[in-house]
């Protein structure tokens, strides 16, 4: 299991990170052969909610359930696999952002994302696919070097997002490459963003995990300095920090007001972190 998989719960943690265990331990009753069975059983199959609510869902036979698992290893160690790893560039791996290994609901969220692809997206000025979609993150948010188009690797991962989008209408994106779940962008802070205030919450409720220093501990990845993201990633903006904070943090009690998320979001962006080169 990944270092990220035992998040500390004192002082109302903040962590960057969740993992699948953590979906499976919340108490949600849900109807299985007949009967309720609480998420924190164990199950054959994942449970995955899509555009026509919670369905469980069988991994594919063969070769293609093979590559579909591969996908999901791949998100959850990403900078720690030996197929993933040459191409990371610090410490965080996919699901450090897209929790749950991106079955989360809010904090980028994975379920229907394949649904909208090709999709322009403003940032590239053109038209991308899933993979290069993927891609992208290789070089921004974990700060390394695109592994080949087509190759084993993005086509695993485009394979576990499209085995968990399934049964979700299809709706190509024309304006952003964003799915039907995507996180939902905080329009402003009531006051401008305090960094002073962030620092502040921040110690109270997310340096357990983080660290004061904010590089990170065994139990949460680092959110400033050379093993965190780059500022070519999406998260080095305060009002997409903020927003994704205000729906993901601090783990398993979402409860920052949209104040406090910018606040938060403001103070970890005053600090410094890798420069975007495109490779």
């Amino acid at each position: 299991m990944s270092q990220f998989a035992s998040p500390r719960l004192s002082r109302g943690v903040m962590t960057l990170t969740g993992v699948s265990s953590l979906m499976l331990l919340a108490w949600v009753v849900r109807p299985v052969e007949g009967r309720l069975l609480l998420a924190s059983e164990p199950t054959a199959a994942p449970l995955v909610a899509n555009n026509s609510g919670n369905v469980e869902l069988d991994y594919p036979p063969g070769e293609l359930g093979e590559v579909v698992r591969l996908g999901e290893v791949l998100v959850n160690e990403t900078n720690e696999h030996p197929l993933t790893k040459p191409f990371i560039g610090n410490s965080l791996k996919c699901t450090s952002c897209h929790l749950d290994g991106g079955r989360h609901e809010k904090a980028g969220s994975f379920i229907g994302v394949a649904a909208a692809y090709p999709a322009y997206s403003p940032r590239e000025q053109s038209v991308i696919t899933l993979e290069d979609r993927i891609l992208n993150c290789f070089i921004r948010s974990q700060n390394g070097t695109r592994p080949t188009n087509g190759s084993k690797i993005p086509v695993a991962i485009a394979s576990y997002i499209t085995w968990l989008s399934q049964g979700t209408s299809l709706k190509m994106n024309p304006e952003k490459p964003l799915g039907p779940n995507h996180m939902t962008l905080l329009s402003r802070s009531p006051d401008p963003p305090s960094i002073e205030r962030g620092e502040s919450i921040y110690m109270d409720r997310c340096a357990d995990c983080h660290s004061d220093d904010g590089l990170g501990t065994e139990e949460g990845p680092p959110v400033w300095g050379d093993e965190s993201f780059n500022d070519g990633a999406g998260l080095a903006g305060v009002p997409k920090l903020a927003s994704w904070l205000k729906v993901a943090m601090p783990l398993d009690d979402t409860d920052l007001s949209d104040q406090e998320a910018f606040d938060v979001a403001a103070y970890i962006n005053s600090h410094g972190r890798p420069k975007f080169e495109p490779k």
